[in-house]
């Protein structure tokens, strides 16, 4: 990655945040967040004809930023565009769960394991050797098959399937900045508007400020739309800790593009329409099926991408995305799309202005 061979470092990617900044709720309405419009290098923003790079009207100038309300994202995307959804759906996949000797724990389904049992990771690890349970009540238990590399571990439920037990038992797993239990609002907030097969343990948050309203304003005025999914792991949360963060070890998540996505991005290529990726789940999708014609390969797969600067993006033209935590690999993303200085500068004006960091706080758009 060329910019690491440059210089930037993991501590390159910190920043100062004041702790009453991390959004604990969402916006009394979906769709009523603050949108930081950013453009990248001297503003002008590139689409593509005839497979060639044509110059569009300056946005803004870097280092220059517009803010605005995600409500009036429509005025952003160009008439012909293509943005591209995660339907994926939160599981309520966190088991709260007490050990023999009465004590807490808990377990996190990730996704089902190659023949028996389930991914998961839990705590405290002392609890989870192979052969231990921890009882959830209602006659289910988790126990331990085997502990795996990264931290992860294959498990079994007791006394019903996973699925169900998840409906019976199991409870929606915010991300660990946000200091609170759920609530049947975050049932509903923490979901995006047009989440279709449960799959994940996190939301994919750039999605969630979108509204069936807006979606259909974006329809009306000719912005063509695209689904794909990619199921979020409890990696996306991962700080990386090592100072090259070419070292970092992604944790694999699955991703499927349906046909009819692959066939939107191809048409977008071929009549010089830009590509927006609603969040940096999108971008990992679409990258890691890209071919060099900035098309994608449609079906399943599994990643473990690591976009960061230095990156070269195929398929990607525009990013909607929530400000993310410091030396997190999706800041690393964020930072190989828009350019490390304007990142960084606008994280440092979007502190300066009071938005909202993180899953329930306010969105970016780079253009």
């Amino acid at each position: 990655m060329a910019e690491a061979a440059l210089g930037l470092r993991t501590s390159d990617f910190d920043y100062e945040l004041p702790p009453e900044l991390i959004a604990q709720v969402p916006a009394e309405r979906r769709g009523e967040s603050r949108l930081l419009v950013v453009g990248r290098k001297d503003g002008r923003t590139e689409g593509r004809k005839d497979g060639k790079s044509v110059d569009r009207p300056p946005l803004s100038v870097f280092p220059s930023f517009r803010h605005s309300v995600f409500s009036r994202l429509p005025e952003l995307i160009p008439a012909s565009d293509l943005i591209v959804l995660n339907t994926t759906r939160v599981r309520h996949a966190r088991l709260i769960g007490r050990r023999p000797s009465g004590a807490p724990a808990e377990v996190l389904l990730i996704h089902p394991a190659e023949g028996d049992g389930w991914i998961a990771m839990g705590r405290p690890g002392s609890a989870l050797r192979p052969g231990k349970r921890v009882e959830l009540g209602d006659g289910l238990a988790v126990e331990t098959l085997e502990v795996l590399a990264e931290g992860y571990l294959r498990v079994r439920i007791v006394g019903a399937t996973a699925e169900e037990a998840m409906a019976r038992v199991g409870r929606l797993p915010l991300p660990p900045y946000i200091d609170r239990e759920p609530t049947p609002d975050d049932d509903v907030r923490y979901q995006t508007v047009f989440a279709e097969r449960e799959g994940s343990v996190a939301a994919p948050t750039a999605g969630l400020h979108l509204t069936a309203g807006l979606l259909a304003r974006l329809e009306g005025r000719g912005v063509r739309i695209a689904r794909l999914e990619l199921e979020v792991g409890p990696g996306t949360f991962k700080p990386v800790d090592v100072e090259d963060f070419t070292r970092h070890p992604m944790h694999p998540e699955r991703y499927e593009i349906p046909a009819p996505a692959a066939g939107a991005i191809a048409e977008a290529r071929g009549r010089g329409a830009a590509v927006w990726a609603v969040g940096t789940t999108v971008v990992r999708a679409l990258e890691s099926a890209a071919r060099d014609d900035g098309t994608v390969r449609p079906g399943a797969g599994e990643t473990r991408l690591m976009i960061a600067p230095g990156y070269r993006f195929r398929v990607v033209d525009r990013l909607i995305t929530n400000f993310h935590l410091p030396r997190s690999t999706l800041l690393m993303l964020v930072s190989a799309f828009a350019g490390y200085e304007a990142t960084m500068a606008a994280y440092a004006e979007a502190v300066a202005q009071r938005y909202r960091f993180y899953s329930y706080g306010d969105a970016m758009a780079v253009l």
